[in-house]
This record gives C-alpha cells, structure tokens and sequence, in this order.
C-alpha cells in the first residue's frame, strides 16, 4: 500500500508538472498575434475492483491528464499601421498553403508581398489564399497589376454664372487625356458674345486651344439665362497614332447660368472623366477583405478577396507552431469570404493573443498547490517505508 501511495503521488507530481508546462506555454505568449490559449485536461485514474474475493473495495489510482482543449474567444486588436495586417472580427480564420500543397489556417494576418509579387504569411512564407474574380480559390498575386490602362476622356462639364454682361471668359489648364492615356493641356475660352434682346437669346463662341492651336471652336447659347438644349455643349476629337480616336463632349453643367451678374464670370470647370496610365503605387485591404490596389492615376482595383475558412467543429482544430492550425477533418472545413452578415476585417490591426494572465496566475497556484501536496504524499510514503525496514530489521 506504501508503494501504491508514491506512485499515486508521482501521478500527481507528473500531471501538475505538465498543468505548469501548459500555464507556461500561455504565459510566455501572452503578445504572440492570433495565439489561442490551452487549458490541460485533468482526469482520476482508473480504480481496482475486488481482487481474487478480498473484498477490498475499490480504490483509486492517482490523476492523470489528457490533451489540452484550446480556447477561440477572440483575443483583442491591436492597432500595427501596416495595410497588410488585417484581423479577423468573428469565427474564420485565414487560409495558407505551404510549399508542399497542404492547408492550414491562423488567426494572425500578419502578410507581406515576396520577391515574386505573391502574398504571404510573414513569419513563415505560406500563401495566402483569396478568391479571385472568377470565383476561384487561389493565392493573390499582383502579376498584370503593375499597370492601369488608361480612359479616355469623355466628358466636360462647367458649373457656375458665366455673365452675360462679361466679354471674355478664359479656363485654363483644363487637363483631359486620349486613348493612349496622352495629356492634353487645354485653354477654353468663351467670347466673341452677341445678344437677341428680343428672343432672350445670348450666343457665346466657345473656343478650346492646345499651346496656341485650335482644336475645336463653336457656339453655345443661353435663352433666359439658362443654356438651351442642342447648344450648350462642343465636341473635340482625339487621333492619337496607333489607337482608337475618342471624343470629349464640352458642356455647360445643369446647374450653369447666364445671369447679368457684373463683368466677372463665376464659371470653372465642374466635372470631368479620363485618366493617364497608372503605375501600382501601393496595396491594402478593405473590411471586406478585398485586396485594395493603388495606381498614381488615382485609380484602385480589387482583384482578390482574402479566403476565410469555417469549421463546423472548432475542436478539428489543432496546434501546430507558427501561429498556426491544421484540421483533422478536412470535410468540417468550408471556405467562404467576409461580408455579407458574416466576419467583418478589421485592416491595419492583429488580433493578438486571448491569454487571460488573472485566470493564469490563478491556475498556476492550484498547480504549484497540487505539486507541493503530491510531493509531500510521496515525501511522507518514503518516510513510512524507512520506518518499515527499520522495524523489520530490529526484529
């Protein structure tokens, strides 16, 4: 029965032992991003029933301990300024692929792009799946992104009072592009006005220049000071060599008048599409999870949304290093995106660990407890042995 005892009590010293390994492990990553917390499961050992008829009833064999569980409340977001750390608020968890094929998936959006222009985990260099515009799982790549072809300009629009008391109205560095993305450095001047006092009618000439050569002249009318349908707007047309031409329509906006206001027009321009070809100039994300591409023409593009898989079960999951996880079960997996009612991305920010210290510091002293008690059980089953020998020697 001594014996029994210690190895009773050494069950004890070696499960408290792993209870602080677990503890530990916590603590230690208290600030590691998307790290989840372990609780170690305790359980009694096995009892001994009747032996041969003793009649000894049954009794128990010590602790034991088996896997730990992992904890998925979320852990707070930490704020990092990096577009391309993004966290996730809710269930997911992003999807990776390593270099050999194999899935597995983290809480920690920690990405940068590669020498190869591919999205991956910073820490340790798996892609990061995205669906792509076709609906695809696939990783996120910025090849045929480098550039944005340009768009031509179509359209011109002038808001304000151009007066009719005014003789002579000058906008310059009017910017408008062609088809092959080519800026063109415009002066639109409104004179040579004449007026129908009895109609109502005030008749502009509109003139649009480029360095001194003109490009397109024609006139534009108000009737009552208001511009008249069919002759408020001038065509110019574009041929650059080796693309489609295009036209900019020149028009007076709805909100354009010709009110008698003094010599002094108020009339700029308002509105206007087109663009020169745009180089990358940078990348994020949304709270959609979409990759957010910047060009300098000031246009984006959103090729890629970031994957996030869903487990059926979150006890499939377990721990494998690296802020990482991997399913047991592949078929309790599905993969969708953020949005739609479901998680929501919270960009420039990690979620960083869900380690609660308090509720560490607490279980770590029942640890030390049952260790100190488990050692003193065999501490004093030792004692009672010597004891033993010694009486049996001295009879």
């Amino acid at each position: 029965m001594m014996l029994d005892s210690i190895f009773i009590g050494m069950a004890g010293l070696t499960s408290y032992s792993r209870g602080l390994k677990t503890i530990s492990n916590n603590v230690t990553n208290l600030n590691t991003p998307g790290f989840k917390t372990s609780h170690l499961q305790f359980a009694d050992m096995f009892y001994q029933g009747d032996q041969a008829g003793s009649g000894e009833r049954s009794q128990g064999q010590g602790v034991s301990t088996f896997g730990s569980t992992l904890s998925f409340v979320a852990g707070d977001f930490r704020s990092t300024g990096n577009p391309l750390d993004i966290a996730i608020d809710g269930r997911g968890f992003f999807v990776l692929r390593d270099s050999n094929g194999n899935l597995t998936y983290t809480k920690a959006g920690q990405f940068e792009f590669d020498d190869k222009g591919i999205l991956v985990n910073r820490l340790g260099g798996e892609k990061v799946l995205a669906f792509g515009t076709d609906g695809s799982l696939q990783e996120i790549s910025l090849k045929g992104l480098d550039t944005n072809k340009p768009q031509a300009t179509t359209s011109v629009a002038f808001k304000g009072n151009l007066s009719s008391a005014d003789t002579e109205h000058i906008l310059n560095n009017v910017v408008v592009y062609d088809n092959a993305g080519a800026e063109h450095n415009l002066q639109v001047t409104f004179n040579g006005k004449t007026e129908d006092i009895a109609s109502g009618e005030v008749k502009w000439d509109l003139t649009i220049k480029e360095g001194g050569t003109t490009l397109a002249t024609g006139p534009i009318k108000f009737k009552n000071s208001v511009p008249m349908l069919g002759n408020d707007s001038l065509s110019l047309t574009f041929n650059p060599v080796g693309v489609a031409s295009s036209t900019a329509v020149f028009k007076l906006g709805m909100d354009v008048t010709g009110y008698s206001l003094g010599t002094d027009s108020s009339l700029v321009l308002g509105t206007k599409d087109g663009y020169a070809v745009g180089k990358l100039v940078g990348q994020s994300f949304d709270e959609e999870g979409h990759l957010v591409v910047s060009y300098s023409n000031g246009q984006t593009a959103k090729p890629f949304q970031v994957a996030l898989a869903r487990l059926s079960s979150l006890d499939s999951l377990e721990q494998i290093g690296g802020n990482q996880f991997k399913a047991k079960n592949a078929d309790l997996v599905s993969y969708g995106v953020a949005g739609a009612g479901q998680e929501a991305i919270r960009t420039g920010a990690v979620e960083i660990s869900n380690v609660d210290l308090s509720q560490e510091f607490s279980d770590l002293i029942l640890m030390q407890r049952g260790y100190q008690a488990s050692s003193q059980m065999v501490s004093a089953a030792n004692e009672l042995i010597q004891q033993l020998f010694e009486m049996k020697g001295r009879g």
